[in-house]
């Protein structure tokens, strides 16, 4: 057994690891997205991690909400964020770190303009730098992959002001430029990029595709190492090819051909949310038999493309349900027990003579 423990966890705070283990799969562009952001249990922590292991999925997408580590100004709390790295390393995942969530201390008064927890304005971009400067520096060698925001092009998560690709890439830059200083040799990934048909000028987001080609106007090319891309099927099967007026998970192929036609072909597209529904209660869900359905079809049709570098489906587990259609996207369930697309997936990713 392995005993960790770093100088930020208070004494007779003690993590234990077991021997480090390796991640056996015949996909290894395989990843999901763990929701362990507000698991407080170690346990649980590191059952969530020897599972997606055994499941055959070499990599996971977390979050790591600024806002939780930087309570107060310049006072970082490390501990929650060093067992989920720590863990994931120790079972072999490769981790792909989504940074973002504002502190109080950087967003306006509430009683003076209502925000949400993602806002940031301008004055306030050197300090996430900060942050993501402190977060590589700290991980380094053990997260190799961040990704910087989430969902900028739709208004909620950019605070609920109107969407804009330039003030995007500001922010993006002085992420780049913080994160390579601390590490040259981490990835940045840019965009987290939500499918979506809003035109401009919609108060609540801009289309996907208009978003990047925007942001490539403002120059975010020389700023990002890999595109962070979410490709949802709602009720359309894998295979349903791509089309501008249409959101399904091939949609994906689109904002690759914007990245080709900006002479950004070298650089990779990581999946970083994607996947089927199952409630029998929500309009845009499928059966279960076609969640499973696609989802290894997916699985399979990343591994055959050379520009996507991985293919992380939303999401694992929920440390608590939240008792609507939001629970048909997980795994396992509360309890973890697993449910038949674990199985399925496992069975294709692990025992499959294919």
């Amino acid at each position: 057994m392995l005993l960790l423990w770093t100088a930020d966890i208070p004494p007779g705070r003690i993590t234990i690891l077991g021997t480090p283990q390796t991640v056996v799969t015949r996909n290894p562009k395989i990843g999901i997205h763990t929701r362990l952001t507000d698991e407080p249990a170690t346990w649980n922590i590191q059952r969530t991690l020897r599972m997606v292991r055994e499941l055959g999925a070499p990599w996971i997408v977390e979050f790591f909400p600024w806002a939780h580590v930087e309570r107060k100004p310049g006072e970082f709390d490390w501990e929650h964020s060093d067992r989920v790295i720590n863990g994931a390393v120790n079972q072999g995942l490769a981790v792909i770190a989504r940074l973002g969530l504002v502190p109080a201390w950087a967003r306006p008064d509430p009683r003076e303009r209502e925000t949400t927890l993602n806002y940031i304005d301008a004055g306030h971009y050197f300090h996430f730098g900060e942050f993501v400067y402190r977060f590589v520096d700290r991980y380094r060698g053990r997260v190799r992959h961040i990704i910087i925001w989430n969902e900028p092009n739709l208004s909620f998560e950019w605070g609920l002001r109107p969407v804009s690709a330039r003030e995007y890439v500001d922010l993006l830059r002085v992420a780049y430029q913080a994160a390579k200083e601390a590490d040259p040799s981490v990835l940045v990934l840019a965009g987290a990029l939500a499918p979506t048909l809003e035109p401009e000028g919609s108060p609540a987001g801009l289309n996907d595709l208009i978003f990047l080609q925007q942001m490539y106007d403002a120059g975010a090319a020389d700023y990002f190492d890999g595109l962070a891309a979410h490709a949802y099927g709602l009720t359309s099967p894998m295979n349903e090819p791509p089309r501008p007026d249409t959101i399904n998970f091939r949609r994906v192929e689109l904002l690759r051909d914007i990245m080709i036609r900006n002479g950004d072909d070298a650089t990779p597209v990581y999946i970083t949310e994607a996947g089927w529904n199952d409630s029998p209660r929500w309009n845009k869900a499928v059966n279960p038999a076609q969640r499973i359905r696609y989802t290894i079809e997916a699985y399979e049709w990343a591994r055959t493309q050379p520009w996507v570098e991985m293919l992380a489906m939303w999401a694992f587990r929920y440390p608590q349900p939240a008792r609507t259609y939001q629970d048909n996207w997980t795994w396992v369930d509360e309890d973890f027990e697993p449910k038949p697309i674990y199985e399925e997936v496992r069975q294709y990713a692990v025992n499959s003579d294919q």
